[in-house]
């Protein structure tokens, strides 16, 4: 198994200030700790050059308006909201990664690799058509996909599974059958969405599939999630491709939310997108970064765990530093099973007119 990476030293001079969540040091270790693992010496990786997305690309997802106002304000500096502000020159880097998610894509598609992972900033999906928020510009995730329905795809699933929910994403494709959205995320938590009953509209009703997590969700509940929700809905779905928005605030270093899932867990996550890839669409696969703000206890080791899933690596070594697991102690809750429980049960409840899974 061969798995691409897109990755830019453009993407490291994003920044809103130098102790925003979402700055530079996201990548830069994580970069360090793949240099360190010798990941980049192997022949299961290759290095991918992204490019920058065309307009018409992007104005496939955002308003012509939108996009005017946030080339404008990026060469003089500017505000959307007050976590989400305009850096000088942000526009061009964020058509660089959203055209490093298509990148992405496009070398799984002339099977340059088997799958591929685009650790790209700024993250988008939060980005909906007519505004960016959340730390995000313009939605990657949304522009890659419909850039795959262009080349003819009619089913896609994207597992969102930042601890934030992707409302930008949910929105761009909430009447769009083609497109199964399905998103685990801690609540309460902004952006305060993604409540089970959201399920989209008009044809894509049923289509988009939410599935809120307690503070204290460790490996077990995500896996709980997986074994329930994720996998007897793809696999009715059947996708032609699978895309996972892999934000990484899930693991229980991050300073701004409240879940407990490790190393390994997201390993094990990426290792069961994986095996439903190629169990439905040949293996095609991409994994696009989103959230995660643990800069060292967690992005240098999940990212890394993610890899060595999709490269096909041996996992049984993947762990954090063993000084960070005290804070696994205090953050993990066993409650959490428990109100996870009552969760999965109003899913299955909302979506059992939609799939055939849960009747």
């Amino acid at each position: 198994m061969v798995t691409g990476i897109v990755f830019h030293e453009e993407y490291l001079k994003h920044e809103q200030s130098p102790t925003h969540p979402e700055r530079r040091e996201r990548l830069a270790y994580t970069m360090d700790q793949l240099r360190e693992e010798g990941i980049f010496e192997s022949e299961r990786i290759v290095l991918l050059e992204p490019f920058k997305a065309s307009l018409d690309d992007v104005l496939e997802v955002h308003t012509e308006e939108y996009v005017r106002f946030l080339e404008k304000e990026s060469k003089k500096g500017g505000i959307i909201d007050f976590d989400t502000n305009i850096p000088v020159g942000v526009f061009d880097r964020a058509l660089l990664a959203a055209g490093g998610a298509i990148r992405a894509a496009q070398a799984v598609l002339n099977k340059e690799c088997d799958n591929a992972f685009a650790m790209i900033r700024p993250p988008g999906h939060h980005a909906k058509p007519y505004i960016g928020a959340g730390f995000c510009y313009l939605n990657n995730m949304a522009i890659m996909v419909k850039w795959l329905l262009k080349q003819g795809f009619e089913r896609i699933a994207i597992l969102d599974w930042d601890a934030h929910h992707g409302d930008g994403t949910q929105e761009i494709f909430y009447n769009d059958d083609r497109v199964l959205f399905i998103s685990t995320h801690q609540m309460p938590l902004y952006p305060g969405t993604g409540y089970p009953e959201e399920c989209g509209v008009g044809r894509g009703e049923g289509y988009t599939v939410n599935i809120p997590l307690p503070p204290g969700t460790g490996d077990e509940g995500y896996m709980m999630v997986i074994d329930e929700i994720i996998e007897p809905v793809v696999n009715e779905f059947e996708p032609q491709f699978i895309a996972v928005s892999a934000g990484q605030d899930n693991h229980f270093t991050d300073p701004i939310t409240s879940l407990a899932l490790t190393a390994r867990g997201y390993a094990e996550m990426m290792q069961r997108a994986v095996e439903m890839s190629e169990k439905h669409c040949d293996g095609r696969l991409v994994a696009v970064l989103e959230g995660g703000y643990s800069v060292e206890g967690a992005l240098p080791y999940t990212n890394l765990g993610i890899i060595a899933a999709m490269a096909g690596f041996d996992l049984s070594a993947i762990r954090e530093p063993e000084n960070y697991l005290p804070e696994l102690l205090w953050r993990k809750r066993d409650s959490a099973l428990v109100k996870l429980r009552h969760n999965i049960e109003d899913v299955k409840r909302v979506h059992s007119k939609y799939w055939k899974c849960f009747k």
